[in-house]
């Protein structure tokens, strides 16, 4: 009875391993779409040999181009009708720094007014003077805040304790600028014992490690008026746009571009010539700048991947396929002839 039993157990394992056997051997027939071709039946050409090196060299370089591409960042930017810094307190930031090679020190000074009924003669604060051409000249730099409405801030000699007679406005303007400088930079971390596809990835992203914003920051800086009539007044009108940068993290940075229109003129009243100065006349636009730093997703980074790949070995070997198919074609010609 004992021995029976086994044989039936030794039947049954024999008619099941039969079993699976054919069912693993069906599903290898009917769902393995990249069957295997021997060897014995493919025949290797200097053609083919040569088309392949083309083709890893060709697919070598575009996997460095978009690997460069997906570690950069890129910069896109749009437009909004927005105040986008509301926690400012309705404040802008101002940069200045001029310099008048023609007039002493203690006459120039700057003053501030706007149509909130602000109208501050002389401001000193965060500011500073220093004399040029052994004080003959003065260079004024100065940091200050305007309110976020139409007004002017203007160098003059109006804040002087004796008002000269004819005070030369020429000068060149180093800088003016609105809220804080849009310059981004992107650290990366060091690492000992790198590998050498680490080394190369670092190499390619050495390009992206600063980005500067490309804008009318500074319109006026390297502004030259010093070949104009000294005793002319300078209007430089500025349209200010409020400017945003978003950097990957999501942190805001707020600053400010500007355009500005300028017109050169000798002021007279039924008094007489008004004294000169420079004007800044400024408004705000409505319109708000955006910058939004990106990164290019992994997953367009696998499918453009794959695609290279793809597109260019399907290409290639269409290529070899016609040309292995004319040359043999030319060689039967060729028997035919002979024969």
């Amino acid at each position: 009875m004992k021995l029976k039993f086994g044989e039936m157990m030794l039947r049954r394992c024999l008619t099941n391993s039969k079993a699976s056997s054919s069912f693993t051997r069906l599903v290898r027939m009917r769902f393995d779409i990249y069957r295997k071709v021997p060897k014995d039946l493919t025949q290797p050409t200097y053609t083919g040999a040569f088309i392949s090196i083309l083709c890893c060299v060709f697919i070598l370089f575009l996997f460095l181009s978009e690997l460069t591409g997906f570690i950069a960042t890129e910069i896109v930017n749009e437009l909004y009708v927005d105040d986008p810094d509301k926690d400012s307190g309705g404040k802008i930031d101002v940069s200045l720094n001029i310099s008048l090679p023609n007039l002493h020190c203690d006459l120039v000074g700057l003053d501030i007014q706007d149509e909130m009924g602000r109208h501050e003669v002389g401001h000193i604060d965060n500011s500073m003077k220093i004399p040029l051409n052994q004080g003959d000249g003065c260079r004024f730099e100065g940091e200050f805040t305007i309110n976020k409405v139409p007004g002017n801030f203007h160098v003059s000699t109006h804040s002087a304790t004796a008002q000269p007679q004819n005070p030369d406005m020429t000068h060149t303007i180093h800088k003016l600028a609105f809220g804080e400088k849009l310059q981004v930079r992107t650290h990366r971390k060091k690492t000992q014992n790198k590998t050498e596809v680490w080394k190369l990835i670092s190499s390619l992203s050495i390009v992206t490690q600063v980005h500067k914003v490309q804008g009318a920051f500074n319109a006026l800086g390297g502004a030259n008026k010093l070949s104009s009539n000294p005793l002319a007044s300078h209007d430089y009108i500025l349209k200010i746009v409020p400017t945003v940068y978003e950097d990957l993290s999501g942190k805001q940075r707020f600053s400010y571009q500007y355009t500005v229109a300028n017109k050169e003129y000798v002021a007279y009243s039924h008094t007489g010539r008004i004294i000169p100065a420079i004007w800044f006349r400024y408004d705000l636009s409505p319109i708000t700048v955006k910058y939004t730093e990106r990164r290019q997703p992994l997953y367009r980074f696998i499918t453009t991947i794959c695609a290279i790949v793809g597109g260019t070995f399907t290409v290639a070997g269409i290529i070899d396929s016609c040309i292995f198919t004319a040359s043999e074609a030319w060689k039967k010609i060729q028997i035919g002839k002979m024969s």
